[in-house]
């Protein structure tokens, strides 16, 4: 009998719903780039306006890409209960908040773009309290 898909933890639970988030950002970027610049704060600028050599959609599209394909496995993680897994992103997301709010303080990127490394920060502190809270049980 296949093993029945399904969230077995608190710790699933902030992995889950955290792929959900991405993936549908990812989803987001995928079908409208400009939101996504609008929503992190960057300069609008339409597609007959930019330089032969701007390649801010390209990027816009690969992460967003990457976004959406890391959803799927963040869900497919919590639905699948690869407690190894939830462990392996705590400290990857906290890299990422400190890279992300590096950005911003060395003028890389604009303020709001802040609110993606905190995010990041958010759901490793969430999944990292939720995995102690369960060992303690």
């Amino acid at each position: 009998m296949p093993k029945q898909l399904k969230i077995h933890s608190p710790s699933g639970w902030t992995i889950f719903i955290f792929g959900l988030l991405a993936f549908l950002l990812g989803l987001l970027g995928l079908l409208n780039p400009n939101t996504v610049l609008m929503q992190l704060g960057f300069e609008i600028v339409e597609r007959a306006e930019r330089a032969s050599h701007d390649y801010t959609l390209v990027f816009i599209t690969a992460s967003s890409m990457a976004s959406f394909n890391i959803g799927i496995y963040y869900m497919l993680a919590a639905l699948n209960d690869v407690r190894q897994f939830y462990r392996w992103t705590v400290p990857f997301r906290t890299v990422t908040f400190v890279v992300f709010t590096l950005t911003v303080i060395l003028g890389l990127a604009p303020a709001r773009f802040l609110t993606v490394a905190i995010w990041e920060l958010a759901g490793a502190i969430a999944t990292g309290a939720a995995l102690y809270y369960e060992r303690g049980k």
